[in-house]
């Protein structure tokens, strides 16, 4: 959504082609609102994936507790200098 104001900014100092009063501002505003739709959009997609990761591990949190163990890599053998 910044990057959005920052276009918008730049975009409202072209002047425009016609010389008519408010139009660069005007253009600016309807190229700008594009990518501030796309920034709440991905904003909404991040918030709904996030959601969708805590209710799948409330819902399948007895399947997730019963192979955590198997996901676990073993541990790797300590160095023994007595052994050696």
């Amino acid at each position: 959504s910044m990057g959005a104001e920052i276009l918008k900014g730049v975009l409202a100092t072209v002047p425009d082609p016609e010389g008519r009063l408010g139009a660069s501002k005007a253009r600016a505003w309807r190229v700008s609102r594009k990518l501030a739709k796309s920034a709440e959009a991905a904003a909404a997609a991040a918030k709904n994936a996030a959601a969708c990761y805590a209710a799948f591990q409330q819902q399948y949190e007895e399947e997730i507790n019963r192979v955590r163990h198997r996901a676990r890599k073993p541990s790797a053998p300590r160095m023994d200098w007595a052994r050696q």
